[in-house]
């Protein structure tokens, strides 16, 4: 134990040396929140951050990214279910020697209140700048670059901000482009004033903190504004893809960038064929039958079995799920050991909950079905079926 410590101990100092940014202890918040109500019904089985996305729970993505730039603690801060969290990263907390604990919120506290609440585990004596993540958020996690300008500019806080193409929806961040100076935030502007908003990624100084009462606040709309009319907030342009996958069609958005992003960084991760079409990410334990077209943005998790003669489009096939024969599934999400039966048709952004069975030749537009429910008749319109 003693020789694996300092191993890692060494691995650390030589990687952070390389990086330029010295040995420093690094910790990071995860902005966890509540119940995930946009993405039932898959959250009525387990908390949002705990839902598969290309094959791993959503907060995994994030823990890994903030693990290769050197962060040794993690917090999460959230007010719901915090020991069904802890008791599933366990075994990722022992894989990634990487420190993961929660900050449970007894009443919601907003996007700034949960920073106060966790002084004691964010703050320590180095002084260095710690990480605040979205749990919804998925990019590239330009982690090490953030690093980087955030010593560089010598402010108070760093943002990590995105282009959109319709910016009326957000609220805008207006920034002096050479440096990054932010200037002033604009809630959907009816005139353009940007195209750049808050991607949810931030890099905060200790100080921060001192300027958060405890009690429900926004960060974006209560802090950050008085940091930025001191000229002490700076914003860097996050490069690649982005979105925010709390809902389901930004889910299956999310999962083409992803995808897309993957055949850029590490192609031979997605799988390959006559029977592959696009980008598709495929659990090595999975099985796949003949016949079967997949693709594009499709993500066909552990322990699922496709059989012969399926279709598969922009959609998530989640862990322990069944497609039968001659299904056709689009613009979808199949939770955990769902059942597709022959022939059956689901598309148009049906969302099944965990343990849903759709029967043979049944048609699903739009269906959302919570877990446990078997469907023996066709879904002609959009609704919830409890």
């Amino acid at each position: 134990m003693f020789w694996n410590n300092w191993l890692g101990f060494c691995v650390g100092f030589f990687y952070s040396k390389k990086r330029g940014v010295g040995f420093i202890t690094m910790k990071a918040l995860i902005l966890v929140g509540g119940f995930g109500t946009r993405l039932r019904p898959l959250t009525l089985s387990v908390p949002k951050p705990l839902v598969d996305f290309a094959n791993k729970p959503m907060i995994l993505h994030q823990i890994e990214a903030l693990k290769v730039i050197g962060v040794t603690e993690v917090v999460l801060a959230i007010n719901y279910q915090p020991e069904v969290m802890l008791n599933f990263l366990k075994e990722y907390e022992e894989k990634l020697e990487i420190k993961i604990t929660c900050s449970q919120e007894t009443e919601p506290l907003g996007t700034a209140g949960p920073l106060a609440l966790a002084r004691d585990k964010l703050i320590d004596n180095s002084g260095e700048p710690f990480f605040v993540l979205n749990s919804d958020v998925i990019s590239e996690y330009p982690l090490k670059e953030m690093i980087e300008f955030h010593k560089s500019h010598g402010g108070e806080a760093s943002i990590m901000v995105t282009r959109v193409d319709e910016p009326s929806k957000y609220g805008v961040v207006v920034m002096e482009e050479t440096a990054g100076v932010v200037e002033k935030f604009v809630e959907k502007p009816k005139i353009f004033v940007g195209n750049k908003i808050n991607a949810g990624i931030y890099l905060l100084n200790p100080s921060v903190i001192d300027r958060i009462e405890l009690r429900p606040t926004s960060i974006e709309k209560e802090v950050f504004p008085k940091i930025a009319a001191e000229k002490k907030l700076y914003a860097m342009v996050l490069p690649g893809f982005w979105m925010d996958i709390g809902q389901p069609k930004d889910y299956i958005t999310g999962l083409r960038l992803y995808l897309d992003s993957l055949r850029k960084r590490s192609s031979s991760k997605l799988a390959s064929g006559s029977h592959i079409v696009g980008n598709v990410l495929v659990d090595e334990s999975a099985v796949i039958g003949d016949g079967c077209l997949i693709g594009p943005d499709v993500a066909i998790g552990p322990g699922c079995v496709v059989e012969s003669g399926v279709r598969l489009s922009r959609c998530t096939v989640m862990r322990g799920a069944r497609i039968k024969k001659h299904a056709c599934i689009s613009s979808s999400i199949l939770g955990w050991h769902s059942t597709i039966g022959r022939w059956a048709r689901v598309e148009n952004m049906t969302i099944l909950g965990e343990d849903v069975h759709i029967g043979d030749e049944v048609y699903s537009n739009g269906g959302v079905v919570l877990p446990h429910k078997e469907i023996k008749s066709s879904i002609l319109k959009p609704e919830i079926v409890m």
